[in-house]
């Protein structure tokens, strides 16, 4: 591991903070806000090559400097994890490997590190560190393909790819540490989060690249699949609250609250841009539920989160943001 790239000294009263995956899409936003609402944080990321790592670089640029923010460049499958936890009282750990589509096959390895032998060295120093809240990021992926109209909690956990079968495992390991050791974690299922930042290889991002560059977008099925998309800064203030009114061992569903035709957001995006999206039918991935529905009243009971913000919204921000100067096409451009 190497040493902190930015270490300065900032003592708050708030509980200080480990973010896991700090330089990835939820993990940036969430420690930006973090440091906004007067906390210390520790950042620790790894810059796996699954997207360019000088993306997630970018993604530090706003809070690299801040006073308050200590940053690791480090692998959690590796790395000697008490100088990353010392004097943490809270870790949100949304590292992971991500994606569905390339957890099949060899690269499933990947997943087994990233998702599961990180996700336990982690509890385990988090054991031994003494952390009060340990807030583990999972994914709407481990209830599959979906019967009932909105899926609640405790719906089954089917999962129909290997990176939603190291999410339902890794949510197992974080539940032992709590059964067996009184660790007060939380599970947060995501469920599909857009906004600025978004990884280059999720649909919005790639429509938004046709789009700018005037190329075809190969559309995986027939643009019916459903999606609860959520905003990025729904999900953070969901973060937030769970750490501070989540009930030990529960697990909640963090969406959007209306799910809606891919083909329909891609109409969203066309407004948003002023462009027509080209469109190549491919067929539908492997792996890829037709629908992704949350039933959020147990997030909405327990922590008071409700979605603040319409899709229409998050997409618009995300396509500035991916047009701007700190977005994807002025990083090609300076490349």
């Amino acid at each position: 591991m190497s040493g902190p790239l930015m270490n300065h000294g900032s003592t708050h009263a708030k509980p200080r903070v480990l973010v896991t995956g700090a330089a990835g899409f939820i993990g940036s936003h969430l420690t930006e806000a973090l440091l906004a609402a007067g906390h210390t944080v520790t950042g620790v990321d790894a810059f796996t090559p699954y997207y360019d790592p000088e993306l997630k670089r970018a993604n530090l640029a706003g809070f690299r400097d801040h006073a308050g923010f200590t940053f690791f460049e480090a692998d959690l499958r590796t790395a000697d994890l008490a100088p990353l936890l010392d004097g943490v009282e809270w870790v949100f750990h949304q590292a992971a490997q991500p994606g569905v589509r390339a957890s099949w096959g060899e690269g499933f390895v990947d997943y087994t590190g990233h998702n599961l032998v990180a996700t336990q060295r982690l509890l385990g120093a988090s054991r031994a560190a003494g952390v009060a809240r340990f807030v583990h990021a999972s994914s709407s992926s481990v209830y599959g393909a979906i019967t009932e109209e909105r899926t609640s909690e405790t719906s089954p956990l089917r999962p129909i790819s290997p990176y939603g079968v190291t999410k339902v495992a890794a949510e197992a390991l974080v539940g032992a540490y709590h059964r067996e050791f009184g660790l007060h974690v939380n599970h947060l299922r995501y469920f599909t989060v857009c906004g600025p930042r978004q990884r280059p290889d999720m649909a919005f991002p790639r429509i938004l690249k046709a789009l700018y560059r005037e190329e075809a977008f190969p559309l995986l099925g027939d643009g019916s699949q459903e999606r609860d998309f959520t905003f990025v800064g729904d999900i953070v203030r969901a973060n937030l609250l769970t750490a501070q009114r989540g009930r030990a061992g529960a697990v909640y569903n963090i969406g959007g609250g209306n799910p809606i035709a891919l083909r329909d957001a891609i109409a969203i995006l066309e407004e948003c841009t002023g462009r027509k999206a080209v469109i190549e039918h491919r067929p539908r991935a492997d792996g890829d539920p037709p629908r992704t529905a949350a039933d959020l009243t147990l997030a909405r009971n327990d922590l008071g989160y409700q979605p603040e913000v319409t899709l229409a919204e998050a997409l618009r921000s995300e396509a500035e943001w991916f047009a701007g100067p700190q977005g994807p096409l002025a990083l090609e451009a300076r490349a």
